[in-house]
């Protein structure tokens, strides 16, 4: 996991937020699904970052990081085994599913679904009335 410092270049805000890899970002930047959690824009840009260089003191106050960090991920794990358990998966006919579901009443009582969203279809789906949640998830094939 990385935690990049990021920037909206619309409104100037500035905030925090993990990746499992320095590729991911790029990959989620160019599919257009990193945005402004203030604004909502798409014009988020990696700030300038400063590494950090460990010593021996910080090393021993923060042994336990790692260990927060294999909960989190097991947490984590748990709430998506329970999606996948109780819910519908979908994939990328996320927002045309969700659709069907609000519209249709006979469909109303059905299942819950999981599945891909752009940040675009969730705000449009939003603005229907339509409830959505988004949740990181962790790939299989992570440690």
């Amino acid at each position: 996991m990385i935690k990049y410092k990021l920037e909206c270049e619309s409104c100037k805000n500035k905030f925090d937020s993990w990746f499992s890899t320095s590729k991911e970002f790029d990959k989620l930047k160019k599919l257009n699904f990193l945005n402004c959690s203030l604004c909502n824009s798409k014009k988020v840009k990696k700030s300038i970052m400063s590494p950090k260089i460990l010593n021996n003191n910080y090393i021993k106050k923060n042994n336990g990081d790692e260990k927060r960090l294999r909960i989190f991920k097991n947490k984590m794990r748990e709430y998506q085994r329970f999606i996948k358990n109780n819910f519908d998966y979908v994939g990328e006919n996320f927002s045309y599913e969700a659709r069907s579901i609000h519209y249709n009443s006979k469909k109303k009582n059905s299942k819950g679904i999981y599945g891909r969203a752009t940040n675009d279809e969730i705000k449009s789906l939003n603005e229907e009335g339509i409830e959505t949640q988004n949740i990181p998830w962790l790939e299989e094939k992570e440690n």
